[in-house]
């Protein structure tokens, strides 16, 4: 169903916040799901994964090391933090000022992060912990790299893992996140800003408690229908980039839920630090330089988005035309 900007206007005078039930839904286990997955990306910048094969028993592992950790009072949560930029955060993101209804873990998905910092919280081990995360980290990249070659493969690239590489890379700067949003006193406060992400892709999953919007440009906020068997997908800022704006990545954001807790992990996977980011030369037009971005590293970018709010538009300063 399609509805003129003034249908949208009323119906969102009535219900604020609405369902948005056209999530594009794609069966990654068709090997003919390409096209659909580069629509989704052109359209929406984000779908969700059905028929991915990751095995419930990691999925509820994780979730459950996740509770236990949360479950923890304040006092022992905290002496796995302060993130700097690993660790155990509440309710600031980041260093600008950044202040939502949510307490996480951010860990890096490399050998850096010293799993030690949670002994005193993690039960009974912290080789549980980074067990539990290794074997689902390992799953979600591997699904990932499937997306990315998939995408290749819809936009008729001929190095399939043109993208999928700059994950499998060993100096890969891919992190993961555990969120936890705690039953909230206001439905509308903020558990998450707006913001993109500047990754390549991200890929989430949530247990069955709403809270998640997405901006559907012109039309503003929607809501998207929980679904804890299945994965969302986020095109990231590096993607669009690399596809000269052909891919969107989607702006979206967390409202707290005034009920039940919700529980999210992501795995956002990046390029190698010193990856230069630019559009992919077999998408620009022939015979002209029609590129829309200037290129940079994975590290300028990034070093970029840290130094910024989190609703920010980042990719504004590495555009080549400003939009007027």
């Amino acid at each position: 169903m399609v509805l003129s900007q003034e249908e949208f206007d009323v119906v969102r005078s009535i219900t604020p916040t609405l369902l948005f039930h056209g999530i594009p839904v794609i069966d990654i286990s068709n090997p003919d799901s390409k096209s659909c997955l580069v629509k989704a990306c052109e359209d929406f910048g984000f779908f969700k994964v059905i028929n991915h094969g990751i095995p419930t028993q990691l999925i509820s592992n994780l979730e459950s090391q996740a509770i236990k950790f949360f479950s923890l009072p304040l006092c022992e949560k905290e002496k796995s933090g302060p993130p700097n930029p690993f660790g155990y955060g509440n309710k600031s993101i980041g260093r600008n000022g950044d202040i939502s209804w949510l307490e996480y873990l951010l860990l890096t998905t490399g050998p850096e992060f010293d799993y030690e910092k949670l002994a005193s919280v993690s039960a009974p081990t912290p080789e549980n912990f980074r067990g539990a995360v290794n074997d689902y980290v390992s799953a979600v990249k591997k699904m990932a790299c499937r997306i990315l070659e998939l995408l290749a493969e819809g936009l008729s690239i001929d190095e399939k893992n043109v993208f999928s590489k700059l994950v499998m890379d060993k100096q890969s700067d891919s992190v993961f996140r555990l969120n936890h949003y705690p039953p909230s006193p206001d439905k509308n406060l903020i558990g998450f800003g707006e913001h993109t992400d500047p990754q390549i892709i991200s890929v989430l999953r949530s247990n069955n408690t709403s809270g998640l919007q997405i901006s559907l440009r012109e039309y503003g906020w929607f809501s998207v229908p929980p679904d804890q068997d299945s994965f969302f997908i986020n095109v990231g800022d590096s993607l669009q980039v690399m596809t000269n704006g052909r891919f969107k990545s989607v702006k979206h954001r967390v409202l707290a839920n005034s009920d039940k807790s919700r529980v999210s992990m992501i795995y956002f996977g990046g390029p190698p630090l010193n990856e230069k980011i630019a559009p992919l030369p077999s998408l620009l037009m022939e015979g002209e330089d029609s590129s829309l971005y200037k290129e940079f590293t994975w590290f300028e970018y990034k070093k970029s988005a840290y130094e910024s709010r989190l609703a920010d538009n980042r990719l504004c300063l590495f555009e080549k035309f400003a939009a007027s």
